[in-house]
Formats: structure tokens, C-alpha cells, sequence
């Protein structure tokens, strides 16, 4: 069984590889949470709307995903966007 570091780097990984030809900086770990029954660890990164901005700005926006990881082995079962008001 994964542990919740385990989890959040195979949801970084898989962030950095999908996103590998667009080079996004600061991803941040956000949020970590076991589901109910345990099967899946849902995980919260965050970036820079706009990263080249990032640096000009303390208070730049992000963008959120979550990512659903089986607990047992490591599989990335979904990546969704994640509203933040």
C-alpha cells in the first residue's frame, strides 16, 4: 500500500509528464485525503495561471488538480480540475 508520499509523487510525476512540452513551474502540493474506504488517495497540486508572471507577483492565480490514486498500486485513475473561489 502506498503511503500518502508515495501517492503525491505519482501524481507529480504524472502532472510533469503530461505537461512535459509546456515546462510549468512551481507546482505545489496542495491538499492529500484517504477515500472513505481507503482505496484511493486523492491528491491537490496547484500552478500559476501565469507562470511567466509568477515572479512579478506574490498574489498570482492557480489552477487546481486532483488526482485519484489506487492506494494499492499506484495507478493514476483520474486527474479532474478543481474549482477554487
Amino acid at each position: 500500500m502506498l503511503d500518502v508520499k508515495e501517492a503525491a509523487q505519482r501524481a507529480s510525476e504524472y502532472f510533469a509528464g503530461l505537461y512535459s512540452d509546456q515546462k510549468i513551474p512551481n507546482v505545489q502540493l496542495e491538499e492529500v485525503e484517504i477515500s472513505d474506504d481507503g482505496r484511493y488517495w486523492l491528491i491537490t497540486l496547484s500552478y500559476p495561471v501565469a507562470p511567466e508572471l509568477a515572479a512579478l507577483n506574490f498574489n498570482f492565480r492557480r489552477k487546481y488538480k486532483v488526482f485519484t490514486i489506487d492506494a494499492k498500486t499506484g495507478e493514476v485513475k483520474s486527474m479532474k480540475i478543481r474549482k477554487v473561489e
